[in-house]
């Protein structure tokens, strides 16, 4: 299964303080949700958003990630500096998965399918029916300019002297 959004055309994404890059030079693979347990602890979240990429096809453009392995046949890669959850990657694989919000352009993934689901929370399928709002709805507009992004860009820049 191929993710129908992917296309060949360069792609690029990082870490949230900008010292960890990639590029990606391949059109993306399956894109889903893993729910397992792992992964959930890995990115402090619901679970992990991930988009397979041939390793062939990928590459660290600056910096490079620190890695932990969460089991015996797999490695996660995050930002030493910022601790921003990167990849995983299964020993042997020829594909590195891509945490698919570290893309410069994330909205361009098409999330496919979910696995992992034994783990899965047993709220997440009604989150969409919590109430919503924006940040601009609970803050004043004095806080909003507190609250400017100090994060790296979502497209690459030089780096300061």
């Amino acid at each position: 299964m191929v993710n129908r959004s992917s296309n060949a055309s360069a792609r690029s994404g990082g870490c949230q303080c900008g010292n960890t890059r990639y590029r990606i030079d391949v059109a993306l693979g399956d894109a889903s949700i893993c729910h397992c347990r792992m992964c959930q602890k890995a990115f402090g979240n619901v679970g992990a958003p991930l988009v397979r990429v041939d390793y062939k096809g990928f590459s660290w453009t600056r910096g490079k990630p620190n890695e932990f392995r969460s089991s015996a046949i797999v490695a996660r890669g995050y930002c030493g500096n910022c601790g921003t959850p990167l990849y995983l990657r299964e020993d042997g694989d020829a594909n590195i998965e891509i945490a698919i919000c570290t893309l410069d352009d994330p909205a361009s993934v098409e999330v496919t399918h979910q696995s992992g689901v034994e783990s899965r929370l047993p709220w997440f399928n009604s989150l969409h029916q919590l109430p919503e709002q924006a940040t601009t709805d609970y803050r004043t507009p004095e806080d909003m300019l507190k609250l400017k992004s100090l994060q790296h860009p979502d497209h690459d820049k030089p780096r300061q002297p």
